[in-house]
């Protein structure tokens, strides 16, 4: 397709992506779910899983193979402003004393489901079809444990967001917790790309190039964004158009150095100075990209993902049994480690819960697996089925624990410490 045929397909199939994401945004919410979701859920609703099995000929027809790119790079621009905004909003909630306990949280949470996935693909050997041709079952067996020790960051900022808990002490340190989760995850993607590819290459750089990018932000990019957002008589768009542009670099540089592009973005987010012009800028920035730009990235994932590969017993079996590792893995050892921190049993169940949900960043890590040449169809389906399971549960399980503890202290009861203590106590 040419750029002048490329441009009304996209114009058409953004308008079914954001029709059919409001729709089920909707629907999810009637079951308490929050919005992002609905967003997730849309995608592979919209995938060859039931758009393209039920109206074959109109999935081509919205969704033709050379629109996928241009999905995926709209998708990143939606990404990008989403964790900008999570990482302004980290900083203004994370109070003193949430780093020992937050690397303690995320070592266990990586640590525990990485063990498992590693354990259940290799006891998969000769029995499940989830193994590509000429890929090792170690490098397999590495990637599922990676991609089972995600925690999908942009999706629980949001969720976070949209519970109204960023202030309380459960919130903050579950995003403390999930920005080194997932920084380290993204580290092993990094060695697990090298050693499938017997190259050295990707790990040294995804190591080497993210120290030079905290140095550099550290002392170039705070006081380049300090200058911005404070300078005397810049218009409120010459601030936003320059805080785009360094939002911009840093997201080119993690994507280039294998990091990727969310991270480059959150880290921008925290080095924000706090001003009104910058409160200005962020909601600018947050707003309508949120709103239009990802749901494209769930549908571009819904795009690669087919369910019809669990009617084969076999790989159905090895996505339930990696929905209920991940979970006892993830949920079990960040609810383990923030005890031995010292946390309140109401702080440390809620960060398990919180930490559980992966849907968002174990869909990149799935696509990066995808067009690396490691990840079948049917490995595909079933760590999508992980994401989904996964961050569907997370709001009920919060919203139980809430009823719970209510129950509990109109008995007179007491329920532990409440889950809404300020960050910084």
């Amino acid at each position: 397709m040419t750029p002048t045929e490329l441009a009304p397909a996209f114009f058409i199939a953004a308008v079914v992506i954001l029709l059919t994401c409001r729709l089920v945004v909707l629907v999810m919410g009637r079951f308490n779910q929050p919005p992002v979701v609905g967003e997730m859920i849309a995608g592979v609703v919209l995938g060859p899983s039931l758009f393209g099995l039920v109206a074959p000929g109109a999935s081509d027809a919205v969704f033709p193979p050379e629109l996928k790119p241009v999905l995926y790079v709209a998708g990143q621009i939606g990404l990008v402003a989403l964790m900008f905004h999570a990482g302004y909003e980290f900083r203004a909630h994370a109070g003193r004393g949430l780093a020992g306990t937050a690397v303690t949280v995320s070592a266990a949470g990586v640590l525990v489901p990485l063990l498992l996935g590693v354990g259940l693909t290799f006891a998969s050997d000769g029995h499940v079809p989830i193994f590509v041709d000429g890929v090792s079952v170690w490098v397999t067996a590495a990637f599922v444990g990676v991609a089972l020790a995600i925690t999908a960051f942009p999706m629980l900022a949001r969720i976070i967001t949209e519970q109204g808990i960023s202030g309380t002490r459960h919130g903050s340190l579950s995003l403390a917790s999930g920005a080194t989760d997932d920084a380290a995850a993204w580290l092993m993607l990094a060695g697990v790309l090298s050693v499938a590819s017997e190259q050295t290459g990707p790990i040294v750089k995804a190591l080497g190039g993210s120290l030079l990018f905290v140095a550099v932000l550290l002392l170039v990019g705070r006081r380049l964004l300090a200058w911005i957002l404070t300078k005397p008589g810049l218009s409120d768009e010459s601030r936003l158009l320059f805080t785009v542009a360094v939002l911009f670099c840093g997201a080119w540089f993690t994507d280039t150095i294998q990091l990727y592009a969310v991270f480059g973005a959150f880290c921008t987010g925290l080095s924000m100075p706090r001003h009104e012009a910058s409160e200005r800028v962020v909601r600018t920035i947050q707003g309508a990209t949120q709103v239009i730009f990802v749901p494209m990235f769930f549908t571009y994932s819904g795009l690669n993902t087919r369910f019809d590969v669990f009617a084969d017993p076999a790989v159905m079996a090895f996505g339930a049994g990696c929905v209920v590792l991940a979970s006892v893995g993830k949920f079990g050892g960040c609810w383990a480690a923030a005890k031995l921190c010292g946390e309140p049993g109401a702080v440390a169940v809620r960060v398990g819960a919180l930490m559980n949900a992966r849907g968002l960043m174990q869909l990149i890590a799935l696509n990066i697996g995808l067009s690396a040449g490691i990840v079948g169809d049917e490995l595909f389906a079933a760590l999508v089925l992980v994401a989904l399971v996964t961050t569907v549960m997370t709001v009920p399980v919060l919203n139980w624990l809430d009823r719970r503890d209510e129950r509990s202290r109109a008995a007179g009861e007491p329920a532990g410490t409440t889950a809404a203590v300020p960050a910084g106590s």
